[in-house]
């Protein structure tokens, strides 16, 4: 590991000069410009200040696990089509996550397979069209712009009760699609 090149990025990250950085933890510019160079190697002490400075810790800095993905784009998501419904997986692999976002796309009349009780709880937004969310008993209607929300401990589902497309982000918690 390249310890001046992590200092330097996590200081660029920071928005600081190396001026700043050097003020911060009481060393001078030349020595901070000569670190991050690897021209020579901090102390330990003087190792700690830096990553103090730069809002850090030593296992955090030299810890060797890549960056948590934190952004998507339509190339990774996964699409499942059957019949008049389409499931859209926003987050790859969310099945370790706590909360799993799709979005469901129903053809007119259409509607998801029911799911049987379980733990967790659902949250939906209608992004397009109309739709009616049937949850134990219940049956309420939701079009764009309204949302639903339930304990997961009812058999539930949603149908297309209109004669359009009805398009709704749907999360769960925990993943159970």
């Amino acid at each position: 590991m390249q310890i001046g090149e992590k200092i330097k990025m996590m200081r660029v990250q920071r928005g600081l000069t190396q001026e700043e950085l050097a003020n911060r933890s009481e060393l001078s510019k030349g020595f901070i410009s000569q670190i991050e160079r690897d021209l020579t190697s901090p102390s330990i002490a003087t190792l700690l200040d830096i990553l103090e400075c730069l809002g850090t810790n030593p296992g955090d800095f030299f810890s060797d696990e890549p960056d948590e993905k934190i952004a998507y784009t339509p190339e990774d998501y996964f699409v499942k089509e059957a019949d008049d419904v389409s499931v859209t997986w926003l987050v790859p692999s969310a099945q370790k996550n706590s909360m799993e976002p799709i979005i469901v796309e129903l053809a007119p009349g259409a509607k998801t397979d029911e799911d049987a009780p379980h733990e967790g709880e659902e949250f939906g937004f209608v992004l397009a069209g109309k739709i009616s969310v049937v949850c134990g008993n219940q049956k309420k209607k939701c079009k764009k712009g309204g949302s639903f929300y339930f304990n997961s401990n009812r058999p539930h589902y949603i149908e297309n009760t209109a004669n359009t497309k009805a398009v709704v982000l749907w999360v769960s918690t925990p993943p159970s699609f």
